[in-house]
């Protein structure tokens, strides 16, 4: 492959991009969050752009004829807000030596810590050379313009070995997921937790149940204007009595509801012919996983979150057959809900040779941590005389 009939360039909006073009470098595992549809809602309804401290800066590589073969969702940052990766203390680091950590480059899906492809190329391309350049696209952007640093959340595990290669460190977290057995109903999967376990959850869905509190099932196709004004107040208000404003707005979720509805799935609580309280599933048919994204409530009502968010959401998935719901970051009291822990890694480079090797002893450290973390949650694995899943 001759590399020199390639060009790379940045994209400030996905508008400069066509969907079909960009649509037709994700494969069939990228899943819903890569797709034009969802990153194109983020910048149009403001969630990313302008003074949002997102700036869109999207890397792409064209042939000699611009048409798309390979690209890079990318956002430059001026926080460290809505990324779950948390680097605050790299940043104290830096301004305590009088140098600016931001702007960053940051290679990741806004506000969602979910494992999928970050080097996109087409199909019938030559893969290893379009990501090797696509990383160094990266890097040479970042030295250009003397930005701290490059950093990849949650790549999917096929292209570490590439982004190592480029230097990049790899860090580990830990999130909570639900497998599903082919459990036949909710009652059989309860069968396969710890007895401490199945008690807890029976204990908490009868203490909601005798609150007379029903539930609907929306899905995306389905949904009205009605149904998503109602979802976002509580969207909205889960950050209110949190004091925090939300990153994302109605009109995002409106448009989701217009362009992806396949992928969106609605779960409200009603109690007394009044809806009550929300979730949302961001399905992945083709993977076979739900996404446990946003919730919330307009009155607190104790064990509701547990019974909307979590036990409809696995029951919906015993229904549909999905074998994977991923029900957001971090949170180890998942676990007493059936959740097991997964590990998965993000990846950064930092242009400072100094600051990346105090990093590296860091991350180095942070990982026995983690470790250690992770066969301590195994002391407490619901799921009865089973291993912790990595």
């Amino acid at each position: 492959m001759n590399l020199e009939t390639y060009k790379p360039r940045i994209a400030n909006s996905l508008a400069d991009v066509s969907s079909l073009q960009w649509n037709c470098l994700l494969g069939e595992d990228s899943g819903p969050f890569l797709k034009y549809a969802f990153l194109r809602a983020l910048e149009s309804c403001g969630c990313v752009g302008e003074d949002t401290g997102w700036q869109v800066a999207h890397i792409l590589i064209e042939d000699k004829e611009s048409r798309l073969i390979a690209a890079m969702p990318l956002y430059l940052k001026s926080h460290s807000y809505g990324e779950f990766v948390f680097d605050w203390a790299w940043a104290e680091a830096y301004a305590q030596h009088g140098l600016n950590y931001y702007p960053k480059a940051l290679c990741a899906i806004p506000f969602t810590p979910v494992r999928g492809t970050r080097l996109l190329v087409g199909k019938g391309c030559e893969g290893g050379q379009l990501q090797k350049m696509l990383i160094e696209t990266l890097k040479t952007l970042v030295i250009q313009n003397q930005f701290s640093s490059a950093h990849m959340l949650f790549p999917d595990p096929s292209e570490l070995p590439k982004i190592q290669e480029q230097g990049f460190m790899l860090r580990d977290s830990v999130q909570f997921h639900w497998h599903n057995a082919q459990y036949k109903n909710f009652e059989e999967f309860l069968s396969h937790l710890t007895m401490k376990r199945r008690k807890n959850i029976r204990r908490e869905r009868a203490q909601v149940g005798g609150m007379g509190i029903v539930y609907r099932h929306i899905p995306g196709a389905e949904s009205t204007t009605h149904d998503w004004e109602f979802f976002y107040r509580c969207y909205e208000n889960t950050y209110l009595e949190h004091r925090s404003k939300p990153y994302l707005n109605l009109q995002f979720f409106q448009a989701l509801a217009l362009s992806m509805p396949e992928n969106l799935h609605l779960i409200t609580a009603i109690r007394d012919e009044m809806p009550i309280a929300a979730s949302l599933l961001i399905i992945d048919k083709e993977a076979s996983k739900a996404y446990g994204r946003y919730w919330g409530a307009l009155e607190h009502i104790p064990c509701l979150h547990f019974e909307v968010a979590y036990y409809q959401a696995i029951e919906f998935c015993i229904d549909q057959d999905i074998q994977t719901f991923e029900g957001g970051a971090q949170g180890e009291h998942k676990m007493a809900r059936g959740f097991i822990p997964s590990t998965i890694q993000s990846a950064h480079w930092l242009a400072d040779p100094q600051f990346s090797l105090a990093v590296q002893r860091f991350l180095e450290r942070e990982q026995q941590g983690i470790a250690a973390y992770v066969n301590e949650l195994e002391e407490h694995h619901p799921l009865k005389s089973t291993k912790v899943l990595l």
